[in-house]
């Protein structure tokens, strides 16, 4: 694997156990048509978009509707249909500045490929694949949370990418869960503080109740108070997936 590509492993929060994966998700057709000619489709990552795009829609189809539980199918639909349109992954490849890590052919590189919507689009959906067959459905659904359905929480809390606002709030989600389930509403502790004023680190506790406890670090107390909330948030959603299977 290229060197340079350790960078969007860091970015990306997944370290492949098979970089070659990694690398076929950015090689395009120009290239491989190139270095492997009359080779297949089995050096660029034609196969891999197909299989991401069916990946991404099931993943973000499984957020909606966990997030939205009481919503019909045309407002799902109406969401879903934003969160995997062209123009917004675009962003989120624009984001993980993707182009730049890129493999092309001359053609392609000629012509300006590295900024080009529908290339940057095919290899995002390869990547969410490429992570898929290299960590499983559990490593594809962080990845798809992160940097489609919510993207900015995991950097620093904030979004503002004309996504549903409510998808980016995890405290506003927790709220709403504890409302609607009878819990005791959500409390925030900033636990600690760490380092020097202009680099500090937060860890901010948040709690429903006396069971339900989650912890986070963030470079800000919104982006930490965000993740811990969407830690307990989450603990509370598959503590009721289980209680409801239990209960068949």
């Amino acid at each position: 694997m290229r060197e340079e590509l350790a960078s969007l492993e860091l970015k990306l929060n997944h370290r492949f156990a098979d970089g070659e994966r990694l690398r076929r998700s950015l090689t395009h057709s120009s290239l491989a048509n190139e270095a492997h000619p009359g080779a297949g489709p089995k050096y660029d990552n034609e196969q891999l978009e197909f299989l991401g795009d069916s990946i991404l829609g099931f993943l973000i189809s499984e957020a909606l509707v966990l997030r939205y539980p009481e919503s019909r199918e045309g407002d799902l639909s109406r969401r879903k249909a934003h969160l995997v349109s062209a123009a917004h992954l675009h962003g989120v490849s624009r984001r993980l500045d993707l182009g730049s890590y890129l493999d092309l052919g001359r053609s392609e590189e000629m012509s300006g490929g590295r900024s080009k919507k529908t290339l940057l689009v095919d290899a995002l959906e390869a990547l969410i694949a490429a992570i898929y067959l290299d960590g499983g459905i559990q490593a594809a659904r962080e990845f798809v949370n992160c940097f489609v359905v919510a993207p900015g929480v995991c950097a620093d809390g904030n979004a503002d990418d004309g996504a549903p606002k409510n998808l980016t709030d995890y405290k506003s989600a927790l709220q709403e869960f504890a409302q609607a389930r009878h819990l005791p509403q959500p409390r925030y502790v900033i636990v600690r503080e760490r380092g020097p004023e202009h680099a500090k680190t937060f860890t901010v506790e948040a709690r429903v109740g006396r069971e339900w406890v989650g912890e986070a670090e963030g470079n800000t107390k919104k982006s930490a108070a965000q993740l811990a909330a969407r830690e307990v948030y989450e603990r509370l959603q598959a503590s009721l997936q289980n209680a409801d299977v239990s209960d068949v």
